[in-house]
């Protein structure tokens, strides 16, 4: 029997499709989906056959986040609980969290995510990191992770997608916002029906491999310094110290880097996911 693998990958002329796959567990994020992703990120960034770069989920939702029935820092058998946890998870954090989002912005190719179903948490960070973003009109929104113990997911671009009011009220409340708002918001470039959602990200993909490789480039460099310049980096790097305060709290109150409370978890993603 051979495992399947977590993350698929195929080139369809000048498209890189991505895909995530561990669809009965509703593409929950484990260590090894996370390390498996990154490489076929970056295997697609080298690959100079290929022009756009399309993410997309198996199963019927794009993902529910870190599997907390798996806490993927749990698997690292480096960090030491009875020795200097905080300073550990932080350096892993940084490097599979923070750092692979941050490496996926800046792939000089453009990229964009297909979401249906639940985008809780963690799949949060999968998408923002993309050029665009094209939702079914059954995609749905959250981050709940205060109910953690914690202020919001490792990669905290939540103003800058959704604006800093909707972004406390959905942090404030585990509360969803659906695809319509967050098109309203400027965080998803368009809805459509899901039975159109593949078509129409392939067809826009399409549109956009028409273009020179160079000019893209150059185009997603452009914008993304310019959002750089105005604090983008430094805003997530800041958020991020404080996610990790947040998991020193936890560790100091409890011996363990978040307050899980499955069954409570389990009520806001509402159809008993893993967020």
């Amino acid at each position: 029997m051979t495992n399947e693998a977590k993350v698929l990958y195929d080139v369809q002329d000048n498209i890189a499709v991505i895909t995530l796959n561990r669809p009965k567990q509703r593409n929950a994020q484990d260590l090894d989906l996370l390390n498996e992703l990154d490489a076929i990120w970056m295997q697609a960034a080298a690959d100079k056959q290929v022009k756009v770069i399309v993410l997309n989920g198996n199963g019927p939702h794009f993902s529910a986040g870190h599997d907390i029935t798996k806490p993927a820092m749990d698997q690292v058998t480096s960090i030491d609980w009875d020795g200097e946890p905080v300073a550990d998870l932080y350096e892993y954090e940084a490097e599979v969290f923070l750092g692979y989002c941050s490496k996926w912005r800046n792939i000089p190719k453009p990229t964009i995510a297909a979401v249906h179903g639940a985008c809780i948490a963690a799949g949060l960070m999968l998408i923002w990191p993309c050029d665009i973003i094209i939702a079914a009109d059954n995609a749905r929104f959250s981050d709940p992770v205060v109910a953690m113990g914690i202020g919001g997911v490792e990669y905290h671009a939540h103003t800058w997608e959704f604006g800093a009011r909707k972004a406390k009220e959905m942090l404030f409340t585990s509360s969803f916002i659906d695809a319509a708002t967050a098109e309203k918001l400027g965080m998803v470039n368009k809805v459509v029906a899901l039975d159109d959602l593949n078509a129409e990200v392939m067809s826009m993909a399409e549109t956009i491999a028409k273009q020179p490789a160079f000019g893209l480039a150059m185009a997603k460099r452009a914008v993304n310094r310019t959002q750089d310049i105005q604090g983008y980096q430094n805003s997530l790097e800041a958020a991020f110290d404080m996610h990790q305060l947040g998991h020193g709290n936890c560790i100091a109150a409890t011996g363990k880097p978040i307050f899980v409370n499955l069954e409570e978890m389990k009520k806001v993603t509402k159809d008993g996911g893993k967020s």
